[in-house]
């Protein structure tokens, strides 16, 4: 039993020094990670040109001082150094204080008590896009997340309000009584009712429930009444006799709410979960789980409230991009990053990160079939302003009320440009967005106009 023993534990501190100690060094929360400071000046954070999003410059005194050249455009993906870690100063902190310069100049340096300088950390991040949907979404709080649908890379993540992570220390106080949250990543951590971008979900739901959905046929008379609950469609709009297709494309609250009256209530809760509802996303950029609470005791009243993206219904920015790259993907969920390498401070690549498959959300027949509806949410819907001589584009639009008062709601826009072979996946949010007429969808089209006039 001693031998047995003996060998089980020598075993284990083999695998724990060959696997499972760079997991703990790489750590966060590992505390002796600050450690490296003494010896590495911390190493740069670029863009994917090469923009420097963060890095540490030195006082007449030689004091360290961690700049940030952009100010509160990357503050929250980001981050800050000081008062704790947030961003990528956070997740990347072993990288960044680990050098890996030549050699020789290593030695040398470690015997002149000087400091090697660390490695830097190369995004995924567009500097020139970030700039544009910061503009686009102006002084509405909200958040915009853009990525490559075939990659997983994030290429946008923007949060509003914002903070100066070059004051943070001046401003900590302030900051974290600040009523608007401005340390809040709204896109990652924002919990919002998805509003009409649910339908998406509830719309697979729906052709995974009754295969005839192409004879679905529905008489909008602008609201719909059951067992006293009355549901108006926006504005009270009377869209009359209405296929599928055409109640997605409008956006039509009566259709969909009867079609949620028609669903089986513990399906559509497997399909959420398959959507990645109250789960960890995959990939490891820090978030904040959505929540789904349809369970078979739902009532009907809160299944109608449900199925228009209402209800007891909250997800992130974030996670509607990561539903909706899978969409324009054909089913394929690929595993978001933001860091495609890390190189010395001479730029040697030191390592690659490459796109991986996270999972499969759906068939390829069910993508395909959301991805029509999308489009014609643009050709013939709500998306109407997104049509292009420069790209296609396809989406879905969304209105949450957020409040008893029913003139205050959210704007949401989710979709992907270049339809045939889709490019950029975006989600916008804006926050009570009806008091000042902003759109998301607006700020979805200047980063694509943005884009293809590059």
């Amino acid at each position: 039993m001693f031998v047995t023993l003996f060998i089980v534990m020598m075993g284990y501190l083999v695998y724990f020094n060959a696997v499972k100690s760079k997991e703990i060094i790489n750590s966060p929360y590992n505390p002796r990670q600050d450690l490296y400071a003494e010896r590495v000046v911390r190493g740069k954070i670029l863009d994917s040109s090469g923009n420097i999003l963060a890095e540490t410059t030195f006082d007449e005194d030689g004091t360290e001082v961690r700049e940030y050249p952009y100010g509160d455009l990357f503050a929250h993906v980001v981050g800050y150094s000081v008062k704790g870690k947030s961003g990528l100063e956070s997740t990347q902190n072993y990288n960044l204080l680990t050098s890996n310069a030549f050699i020789l100049e290593r030695v040398t340096k470690e015997f002149q008590a000087k400091k090697n300088t660390g490695d830097s950390v190369v995004t995924t991040l567009d500097a020139g896009l970030q700039e544009v949907a910061a503009d686009a979404l102006g002084n509405h709080k909200g958040a915009v997340v853009v990525l490559e649908a075939s990659t997983g890379k994030v290429r946008v993540m923007f949060s509003n309000p914002g903070f100066d992570p070059n004051t943070v220390s001046e401003d900590w106080e302030e900051l974290n009584q600040d009523e608007d949250s401005a340390l809040l990543n709204r896109a990652t951590y924002g919990a919002y009712a998805p509003g009409s971008t649910f339908k998406a979900i509830t719309a697979l739901e729906y052709m995974r429930e009754y295969n005839n959905y192409a004879d679905y046929s529905y008489e909008c008379g602008g609201s719909i009444e059951h067992q006293g609950v009355v549901i108006h469609c926006f504005d009270s709009t009377v869209h009359g006799r209405e296929n599928f297709l055409e109640s997605f494309a409008n956006s039509c609250n009566a259709s969909f709410v009867n079609i949620g009256l028609l669903l089986d209530r513990e399906r559509y809760a497997k399909t959420a979960k398959e959507l990645l509802f109250n789960s960890k996303l995959p990939g490891d950029i820090p978030h904040r789980q959505s929540s789904f609470a349809v369970s078979k005791d739902t009532s009907d009243a809160e299944l109608m409230m449900t199925a228009m993206g209402q209800g007891k219904t909250q997800v992130s920015p974030y996670h509607m991009a990561l539903i909706t790259s899978a969409i324009a993907n054909g089913g394929t969920l690929m595993k978001p990053y933001l860091v495609d390498r890390i190189t010395n401070y001479s730029g040697s690549v030191i390592k690659k990160y490459m796109p991986e498959k996270a999972g499969t959300l759906m068939q390829s027949g069910e993508a395909a079939k959301l991805k029509e509806y999308m489009e014609a949410v643009v050709t013939q819907g709500t998306g109407s302003i997104l049509q292009s001589n420069s790209y296609t584009a396809a989406g879905k639009t969304g209105t949450a009320e957020y409040s008893s008062d029913k003139s205050k709601s959210h704007s949401w826009f989710m979709g992907f440009s270049n339809v045939d072979n889709p490019e950029l996946v975006i989600s916008v949010v804006i926050e009570g967005a009806d008091d000042t007429g902003a759109k998301a969808i607006s700020v979805a089209k200047e980063v694509f106009d943005a884009y293809y006039s590059r």
